[in-house]
């Protein structure tokens, strides 16, 4: 992997699932000159008690767009409908077309145990397409002859909502990166979601979800000595690069659990 490339992905399952876990390390990683790319698969449909799935989808994507462009960053949007992301070749052909046209050096997703399977599934898709990316007889539905990535990008997993799978069991993560410095962006950018405050109270049964993901990042804060923090695990299986890459750019805001 070209460790030149300056391309950061982060893919979720549905729009500001990032908000809530990663942009921390997203503005760190841009204010070192790193370009920020976020795709969703799921468009958001469900996320509403009162609007129609065509007017939520759309309120939605206005949402992540605004909080994209904070971070000079491109929202794609996948099109999956909300609860019908899939493990599926045609699913897979989508991630990886996406991740070629991008060719990443990092790849942030979920976890792959959550309390939402549709969190899970889309860890699946994302860790199966980094890993075929660069396989030239991996076809896709483009014209051929295939792009594909220059390597195995750098792959992690941001911790769970909470830091709870969904059994209520914590999950430890081995890296944490101190996002202090930068929790009122991260507040700012998840506020731009405005459409699902009411969403979950209604859901969920929680108010001022902006709170909700503060305290997350005060408990993996505590887990590694800092005020706020993200926490992550790092993809080490074969064929995926093996040193922790953002130690290496962010240095003294990272620690890792040996």
């Amino acid at each position: 992997m070209d460790e030149k490339n300056n391309r950061i992905v982060a893919i979720e399952a549905h729009p500001d699932d990032v908000e809530f876990v990663c942009t921390g390390t997203l503005k760190l990683l841009k204010d070192k000159g790193y370009r920020i790319f976020i795709g969703a698969l799921a468009n958001g449909n469900c996320g509403s008690m009162v609007e129609s799935p065509e007017s939520i989808t759309r309120i939605r994507r206005k949402e992540a767009v605004d909080a994209a462009e904070m971070l000079d960053a491109e929202f794609y949007p996948f099109g999956e409908q909300d609860l019908k992301v899939e493990y599926s070749n045609p699913t897979l052909m989508k991630v990886t077309e996406y991740l070629r046209a991008v060719d990443p050096l990092i790849v942030f997703t979920h976890q792959h145990e959550d309390y939402m399977i549709e969190h899970e599934v889309v860890s699946r898709l994302v860790r199966t397409s980094c890993f075929q990316a660069s396989i030239p007889n991996y076809f896709t539905e483009s014209v051929l002859p295939q792009p594909r990535t220059a390597g195995v990008p750098y792959l992690y997993y941001w911790n769970p909502f909470e830091g709870k799978n969904m059994y209520g069991d914590f999950i430890e993560q081995r890296i944490h990166v101190n996002i202090t410095d930068v929790m009122d962006f991260k507040a700012r950018m998840l506020s731009c979601h405005k459409s699902q405050r009411d969403w979950l109270m209604e859901q969920h049964g929680m108010d001022k979800y902006i709170e909700y993901m503060k305290n997350t990042g005060v408990i993996y804060g505590e887990k590694s000595g800092f005020k706020f923090a993200e926490g992550y695990r790092q993809h080490l299986g074969n064929a995926y690069p093996q040193d922790n890459i953002l130690k290496k750019i962010l240095g003294d805001l990272v620690k890792e659990k040996t």
